[in-house]
């Protein structure tokens, strides 16, 4: 595979390679790394990537699988589940100051969450993948991760409902 067929591959979803690692992995500089790793590893098979039906979904299994090993390693006692994957739009500095402490107050939540769940919600309403590539990242079943999903946004909602009408923090 040429390099410039190799790019045309594997270039089009490296921002979800790179907010996947941000989630799982604590700072931008982990998940740029984590990133880069997970390119030279494809760049080192590019002759096997042509027979796989859906690199995209291969690429963010290895993501998933590269992180978790991070996070397991000694070096990486330190680590921990992050994300911070929302952009401001033109708003008044209050509305601001809303936006930010509504996402602070979620990403705390999706961090509370069973790791299962924490990727999940992160596949499916962050990345948007559909269940089928879903089931074959974190290699469970679609009941499963329907489950999974269904309990960590109840979960949330819950939890920002108890937030809101009592003041919890």
């Amino acid at each position: 595979m040429k390099q410039s067929d190799f790019l045309k591959v594997v270039l089009p979803f490296k921002d979800k390679v790179f907010r996947l690692a941000k989630r799982l992995l604590v700072s931008k500089e982990e998940a740029e790394d984590a990133t880069q790793e997970l390119f030279f590893k494809l760049w080192k098979s590019k002759e096997k990537i042509a027979d796989y039906k859906n690199v995209e979904a291969f690429a963010m299994t290895m993501t998933k699988n590269y992180c978790y090993d991070r996070l397991k390693s000694k070096q990486a006692s330190n680590l921990t589940l992050v994300h911070s994957n929302y952009k401001e739009k033109d708003a008044s500095l209050d509305k601001k100051v809303e936006y930010r402490d509504s996402v602070n107050q979620v990403h705390q939540l999706i961090e509370n969450l069973p790791e299962q769940q924490k990727i999940i919600i992160q596949l499916r309403d962050i990345e948007e993948y559909d269940f089928d590539e879903i089931c074959k990242m974190v290699d469970m079943k679609p009941t499963a991760v329907r489950v999974a999903l269904s309990r960590a946004r109840k979960t949330i909602r819950e939890e920002l409902i108890k937030k809101h009408n009592y003041g919890v923090s």
